[in-house]
């Protein structure tokens, strides 16, 4: 069932449209601030705890609308909602300047080919886990426990997105799980800016 309501939404992720925002955030300011983030995501983005995302490289857009979307209340979690709370839109475009600069470099492991990647999910993540869409994350190397508990709370509506929330709907547990664990076992790194 997962693979055939994917497989027919295949043309919507295609057709996904960029965001909007017009992000103009200063690196260094970005930078700066991001010493509040790397007791958890790490100063470069490559996160220091397995139920924090790496962040480094990715997209400003998907940056600014996570962060945006934390201090809104529209999307909750008990750190990152306090700590957004306190950022206005100059400091959000700063931390996603800073952190987009960063480049994430994704392989896909022996026994990984691109012909066996979750084939609902490469269209907006990419084989190798580096999104090829502002509004999808890279998923290259994040835990099996992140990516799951990411899932299932768009399964059960915690979390919400105009496309990942009815995939994740059609999704078993072992779905999941296979996706989870393909996309923890891709090798990734994040090569700092220099």
């Amino acid at each position: 069932m997962f693979k055939a309501f994917v497989l027919g939404l295949g043309g919507v992720f295609l057709a996904q449209t960029a965001l909007a925002e017009d992000i103009n955030g200063d690196p260094e300011a970005g930078r700066k601030l991001a010493g509040q983030c790397r007791t958890c995501h790490g100063i470069d983005g490559f996160a220091k705890i397995p139920i924090a995302p790496h962040i480094g490289g990715e997209n400003p857009a998907y940056i600014t609308h996570q962060l945006t979307a934390f201090r809104e209340g529209t999307r909750t979690h008990e750190m990152m909602s306090v700590v957004a709370k306190n950022l206005d839109d100059a400091a959000i475009a700063d931390l996603a300047a800073w952190y987009s600069s960063q480049t994430p470099v994704a392989a896909l492991s022996a026994g990984q080919t691109p012909e066996n990647a979750p084939e609902g999910c490469v269209a907006c993540h990419g084989a190798d886990g580096i999104a090829r869409i502002e509004d999808a994350p890279n998923l290259a190397g994040e835990t099996t426990m992140y990516i799951d508990t990411q899932l299932k709370a768009f399964r059960t509506g915690k979390r919400t997105h105009d496309i990942m929330t009815s995939i994740a709907a059609e999704m078993t547990n072992a779905e999941i799980r296979a996706v989870a664990e393909w996309y923890a076992n891709v090798n990734f790194k994040v090569n700092p800016q220099n």
